[in-house]
């Protein structure tokens, strides 16, 4: 592949863009912001730069992989990722189209971190389902470790709920 073959930094980032997320596929990395920067590194090399949705999350392995293959298509086999902790992800790095995605699928977004605190006086995440707030945790722990699992005393119907970090 020759050098003019090489997709720049711009459309690279739009295709790394558009891996999906390995534990929840309904989003992309772009739509969890877990990517930070793509770009020419100091020697040369596309460098993929991206922030792990936490530390240990046992998805970055396939995560990587997946960016190194869309490097790959982009004409930068050379290409690598490179992991940064600092500042931590949050999840008001989601967009919202990735939190609209998450909700069609049955997942209810997180609340701002950082925004105004909703105030629903004891009633607890909205239910992707019929739309009610009357739900109640059942289970600190999801299917990944950045959901849990709450009923809705209205529909009776379990969905995730993706942690706020």
């Amino acid at each position: 592949m020759s050098a003019a073959d090489r997709l720049p930094a711009e459309q690279v980032r739009v295709r790394v863009g558009d891996v999906p997320d390995p534990e929840l596929p309904v989003v992309t990395l772009a739509d969890l912001g877990v990517i930070r920067s793509v770009g020419f590194a100091a020697d040369g090399r596309m460098e993929v730069v991206v922030t792990p949705t936490f530390l240990g999350c046992p998805a970055m392995p396939v995560i990587e992989a997946g960016i190194r293959e869309a490097l790959t298509a982009c004409g930068h086999p050379d290409g690598r990722v490179r992991q940064v902790l600092a500042p931590a992800w949050t999840t008001d790095r989601i967009t919202p189209e990735g939190r609209r995605k998450l909700a069609e699928h049955g997942i209810a977004p997180p609340g701002a971190v950082d925004g105004p605190v909703e105030v629903r006086l004891g009633l607890g995440a909205r239910c992707p389902h019929c739309g009610s707030t009357a739900t109640r945790p059942q289970s600190t722990f999801g299917a990944t470790r950045c959901q849990a699992i709450v009923l809705c005393t209205a529909c009776r119907e379990t969905f995730a709920h993706l942690k706020a970090m």
